[in-house]
């Protein structure tokens, strides 16, 4: 992860951290086509190991309309994680609009095999083209 402040939420010793980045040589403003990455490290500060299974993103354009996107793992893997270490993943969201957010959760397993859900937090994708305002 870089020097920016990651969003970060924490659940039940398994904590995330996303750090966004629009990318502007992959985005066409021009036809409304806007690109961002999004580097995720998911730590794992239980005692235990921790398997991630699947994910659920919400993804809002600044319009709000919203999809819903779920699938098993992350890139591909449904990584275990061991106590005291992490799993860092890059990954990119396309919109239509200058701006959105995104939030989601993981759902994990224990070692027994047990499901729990980890929050991912909610994150802002802004790009340069965004007026921003003060409510």
């Amino acid at each position: 992860m870089d020097d920016e402040t990651p969003y970060e939420a924490l659940t039940e010793g398994v904590r995330v951290r996303v750090i966004p980045e629009y990318e502007e040589d992959q985005s066409e403003p021009d036809e409304a086509y806007y690109f961002w990455t999004y580097t995720v490290e998911i730590s794992n500060e239980r005692e235990a190991a921790v398997q991630l299974r699947s994910r659920v993103w919400k993804i809002t354009n600044a319009h709000g309309q919203t999809e819903e996107v779920r699938g098993p793992g992350v890139v591909g893997q449904t990584p275990t994680i061991e106590s005291g270490q992490s799993f860092s993943y890059t990954s990119g969201c396309p919109l239509s609009t200058a701006s959105g957010i995104m939030v989601g959760s993981y759902q994990m397993a224990d070692e027994s095999g047990t499901l729990f859900d980890v929050e991912i937090p909610a994150f802002s994708l802004d790009s340069p083209f965004v007026t921003k305002s003060v409510n």
